[in-house]
């Protein structure tokens, strides 16, 4: 008589860094199986982050924050999506409602969410402090753009919407439009700008999405670097004309 074995599956789980739409300090990671799905998934990140599932599109990211896919099939399961440890699932909350429209509730420690200590999960195997550790050692520059965007954020803490600038190069005058974070034109922050003259490049509209308005040519989005507010009046077109 033949005896049957009893496989046991192997693990199957994921690592994967999490960040949120509204949340600009919020950082946190999760391990799930690649059997869940996505609705599931859904109903996890609510108890970590207050977004409502029905509020909730989530975003599929390498570990170099290239975009892999929408989860858009809330019965589909993670593993159809082919995720890897170290990818990132990027949170995006719909509802202008939210308590975390706009950013305001930065302390996540408000949610309810599973709690473990530092030295226990110094203890696991495998976590994502560890894996983010080794990741480190095979690609310093990982640290470099971290920097980069603590500085450019602290730079935008200084601008706001309506702020009169100059923007290098050429000390071009114009008025602050747009102020934060644009996935759609790469990592970091961004200020919109309409300035004074015809020295943009559209009007406030870039890749089929609008971030403010303003006339045809006026307008230009660029690193906060580049900005310098100030007092700065429109030119006087004929200030430099001799008499």
């Amino acid at each position: 008589m033949s005896s049957s074995k009893l496989h046991l599956p192997a693990d199957d789980s994921v690592l994967l860094l999490l960040t949120h739409s509204n949340l600009a300090t919020f950082s946190s990671d999760i391990r799930v199986s690649k059997q869940t799905s996505v609705e599931a998934l859904k109903e996890k990140l609510w108890r970590k982050t207050g977004t409502a599932v029905a509020s909730m599109c989530l975003q599929l990211r390498d570990d170099t924050g290239a975009m892999i896919a929408d989860l858009d099939q809330d019965d589909a399961t993670l593993a159809s999506y082919s995720p890897y440890d170290g990818y990132r699932l990027h949170i995006i909350d719909l509802d202008p409602s939210s308590v975390t429209s706009g950013g305001w509730l930065e302390d996540t420690s408000l949610v309810d969410k599973y709690k473990i200590s530092d030295e226990a999960y110094n203890k696991l195997d495998t976590n994502f402090r560890k894996f983010k550790e080794k990741m480190a050692l095979k690609n310093p520059a990982s640290d470099d753009k971290e920097q980069s965007d603590k500085h450019m954020e602290e730079l935008c803490a200084n601008i706001k919407v309506g702020d009169r600038c100059e923007v290098e190069p050429g000390a071009k005058r114009g008025t602050v439009k747009f102020v934060g974070r644009a996935e759609a034109l790469g990592r970091g922050f961004w200020v919109g700008i309409q300035y004074d003259e015809p020295l943009g490049k559209h009007d406030g509209m870039v890749k089929g999405i609008r971030f403010f308005e303003c006339p045809q040519g006026h307008g230009a989005i660029v690193r906060p670097e580049k900005v310098k507010i100030g007092d700065y009046p429109e030119r006087d077109p004929f200030e430099e004309e001799e008499i």
